[in-house]
C-alpha cells in the first residue's frame, strides 16, 4: 500500500491513519481511480457566513465530476447497472441506462436543487469535447443528496459553468476526500461527511482486476454508528447538533450515492448486481437505511469498451453486425461482490475521518468526528493496538 492508504492529497488522515482495520486488499490509491482510466474532480464552494438569505449564503456546496474513461472515452458505452435501495432521491439518465444497459456520460453528483445545472453542464461540457456524440441525443447521469443544514440549497449558487470546471478538473491518481466537491455541505451519522472512497483487488485466475467504490455520504442517525463493528453512537452521543435543531428533519433523514467502478469484464446485469452490494457495506457501518434516506448506486464495467455502442458515427453497420462481450462467471462473482462490500465500509469511515467541523447557514455546526475519542474506544475493545 502507499502513503495514499493513510492521507489525503491534501495531507487530511484517512481512516487507516488511525489505525483501524479493514479486510481486503486496496488498490495503490485506495481509491475509485485505481480503476484504469476513471477520472475524479471538484469544484468546491464556500463563501459566506450567519444568517441565510437564499440566494445570497452561506454557501456550502459543490460538483463532483466522475469520468469512467476519462475525457477521451467520453461517449463511449460501457456495460453500467442500477440500484435504487431508497428511492428519496434523483439519478437522472437511469431510465435509459436500465434499458440498454449501458452507461457513455460522465458522473455529476451535486446538491439536490442543483440537478439542473450538473445535468446542463454535462452537455455543455460534451458539446466543447466530444461534439460527435454531442450532435445526438444525450442522457447525462447527475445525482444529489441534501445539504441544507448547512447550505443555502435554495440559492441558484451551483451553475453549469460550476459542473463543467469539475469536468475539466477530473484526473487520475489519489482523490481527495471529506468536505468537497458536491460532499462539501454533507453530512454522515450527524458528523461532519461527504466524499469518501476506497478500492479493492481481486484476483480472478491469472489476473488482478480492481473495484473501486466513491460514496457522497450525507445518512445516517448518530446512534447508529458503527466502526469495525464496534457500535459508537453511546459513546458519542454528546455534540450532536444536527439531531436537535429541528424537528422536520428527521433524524437518520439524508441519502447516499454511490458509484462503483471495475475493470473486470461484466454484462450489465452483473453491473447491477454489483450495485446491489453497496448496502451491505452501509449496513456494516450502521445505518438501517432511512424512510429519508435517498440511497442510490450506479456500477459500470470498463471490461468491454465499447461492446454495447448503440450510435454508429460511420453509418449504420451491416445487419449481420453482431457484437460480443467477455463476462465473468455468474458463479464467480462473489469475490468481487465482497470487495463491494469492503470498499464502502471504508468509505464511509474515510469520509468521517477526513474531515474537520464545519459551521454554515444560520450558524448551523457540524462537528467532526472525534478521533481520539474513536481510537480509545476501538482500543479499548482491542479492535485497535494499544
Amino acid at each position: 500500500m502507499s502513503e495514499t492508504s493513510h492521507v489525503t492529497p491534501a495531507g487530511k488522515p484517512r481512516g487507516r491513519a488511525l489505525g483501524i482495520p479493514f479486510t481486503g486488499n486496496p488498490g495503490r490509491f485506495n481509491a475509485i481511480t485505481d480503476v484504469p482510466g476513471v477520472e475524479v474532480g471538484y469544484t468546491t464552494l464556500v463563501s459566506g457566513d450567519g444568517k441565510m438569505e437564499i440566494g445570497k449564503g452561506p454557501v456550502r456546496t459543490g460538483v463532483t465530476a466522475i469520468l469512467p474513461l476519462g475525457r477521451e472515452g467520453a461517449g463511449q458505452a460501457i456495460a453500467a447497472g442500477y440500484h435504487s435501495f431508497n428511492g428519496n432521491g434523483e439519478m437522472t439518465g437511469v431510465s435509459w441506462l436500465e434499458e440498454a444497459g449501458a452507461l457513455n456520460m460522465p458522473i455529476l453528483i451535486s446538491n439536490t436543487h442543483a440537478i439542473g445545472p450538473c445535468h446542463r453542464g454535462t452537455i455543455d461540457w460534451m458539446v466543447r469535447n466530444k461534439p460527435e456524440v454531442a450532435s445526438q441525443w444525450m442522457l447525462p447521469v447527475a445525482a444529489e443528496t441534501w445539504d441544507g443544514y448547512l447550505n443555502d440549497i435554495n440559492g441558484p449558487h451551483v451553475t453549469s459553468s460550476h459542473a463543467v470546471a469539475a469536468l475539466d478538473a477530473a484526473t487520475n491518481g489519489p482523490v481527495e476526500e471529506g468536505s468537497v466537491g458536491g460532499g462539501t455541505g454533507m453530512n454522515c451519522y450527524a458528523f461532519k461527511g461527504g466524499n469518501g472512497t476506497a478500492s479493492r483487488i481481486v484476483n480472478y485466475g491469472h489476473r488482478d482486476y480492481t473495484i473501486g467504490v466513491f460514496l457522497q455520504t450525507n445518512f445516517g442517525s448518530r446512534n447508529e454508528l458503527t466502526i469495525a463493528g464496534v457500535p459508537l453512537g453511546t459513546e458519542l452521543a454528546d455534540d450532536n447538533p444536527m439531531e436537535s435543531f429541528a424537528a422536520s428533519l428527521p433524524a437518520g433523514a439524508g441519502s447516499c450515492i454511490g458509484i462503483v467502478a471495475t475493470d473486470a469484464p461484466l454484462l450489465p446485469g452483473q453491473c447491477k448486481a454489483l450495485a446491489r452490494r453497496v448496502p451491505l457495506g452501509l449496513a456494516r457501518t450502521g445505518t438501517a437505511g432511512s424512510h429519508f434516506s435517498g440511497d442510490i448506486f450506479l456500477a459500470f464495467s470498463t471490461g468491454n469498451r465499447d461492446a454495447l455502442n448503440g450510435r454508429f458515427p460511420r453509418g449504420e453497420p451491416d445487419a449481420g453486425t453482431y457484437s460480443h462481450m467477455d463476462f465473468i462467471p455468474w458463479g464467480r462473482m462473489d469475490d468481487f461482490y465482497t470487495a463491494v462490500v469492503q470498499a464502502t465500509e471504508e468509505a464511509v469511515v474515510n469520509a468521517l475521518v477526513a474531515n474537520a467541523e464545519m459551521t454554515g447557514r444560520d450558524g448551523h455546526r457540524s462537528p467532526a468526528l472525534p478521533h481520539d475519542r474513536v481510537v480509545k474506544a476501538l482500543r479499548a475493545r482491542g479492535v485497535v493496538a494499544g
